[in-house]
């Protein structure tokens, strides 16, 4: 599910520049674009179906339900953030239209390993409790990189587990480049990479003596490390042909990540899995 923070960057995007490829005339107005209905307070909400692995490392997929959120009240940014939230504390008023700050707090739910684990041999390591993750998100983007409406965004997240399932800590660096291609349709390309400590390798990738006995995998010890990188591309359509009045939408994407260090050793990924990871997506939107 760690699509939907990719989708809420493609629903930023057409809240920010929809407006591209419009007539010449609208063109010459692009100091003061119109944004309709985003120019001030907006939600939308939706809900796609995704196909991905039953955890992470496994070569075993499941489809999921995939709701969505995404919007700004007074000034405020909010949306996904894989199975959860962040908020955008920084108003776009307190910058120079084309280089904008964000920072805010971020709140994640963590399912991986605790239900939908086809592999029996990987059953039998025991299913892992939900984690509650909380944290910051923070980053910069830059408009008008390579044409009056596109956006490029280096953007850090990090959080940790309050829960104590792996106790641990992750750092996500991510870089993503957005672009109307009409009044209708968007595109955003996000490259990303995740790095994990002791607590949250140990917890989802080692295995101990009663593990291994219980599965017949042999005992592994899992260590902090870059654990994935990847890349994903969106695409999204308002059906009314024009995203500045709102209304219905839909959206496709596709993702893809390598899983590294540790993560790609463990027998849970290396005999039982696949370090190769995609995820499918598609799901439609209603913006008021």
């Amino acid at each position: 599910m760690k699509f939907l923070s990719i989708l809420a960057a493609g629903v930023a995007l057409a809240a920010t520049s929809a407006h591209a490829q419009a007539p010449d005339a609208e063109s010459a107005k692009a100091d003061a674009p119109d944004r309709g209905v985003f120019a001030g307070d907006w939600i939308t909400l939706g809900v796609g179906v995704g196909y991905g692995p039953s955890y992470e490392g496994s070569d075993d997929y499941t489809m999921f339900p995939a709701p969505l959120a995404q919007g700004s009240v007074a000034g405020i940014d909010f949306g996904a953030r894989g199975p959860g939230l962040y908020a955008d504390l920084i108003a776009d008023g307190n910058s120079d239209r084309n280089v904008k700050f964000l920072a805010g707090p971020l709140v994640r739910v963590r399912l991986d390993r605790n239900s939908k684990i086809k592999d029996p041999v990987v059953r039998a390591l025991g299913k892992r409790d939900v984690a509650v993750e909380v944290g910051a998100t923070t980053g910069v983007s830059f408009g008008a990189v390579l044409n009056p409406y596109d956006t490029l965004t280096v953007s850090g997240d990090i959080q940790w587990d309050v829960t104590g399932t792996h106790r641990g800590r992750l750092i996500t660096p991510s870089i993503s480049y957005s672009t109307p291609l009409s009044t209708a349709i968007f595109t955003n390309l996000s490259v990303s990479a995740v790095h994990v400590d002791d607590n949250y390798a140990d917890t989802y990738f080692s295995i101990d003596t009663p593990g291994s006995i219980a599965s017949g995998l042999p005992t592994f010890t899992a260590n902090s490390g870059w654990k994935s990188y990847g890349a994903t591309l969106l695409g999204g359509v308002d059906l009314s042909g024009d995203a500045r009045d709102g209304g219905w939408g839909a959206f496709g994407l596709v993702s893809y990540s390598k899983l590294t260090g540790d993560a790609k050793r463990s027998p849970v990924t290396s005999i039982r899995g696949d370090a190769d990871q995609w995820f499918l997506a598609a799901g439609v939107s209603y913006t008021f």
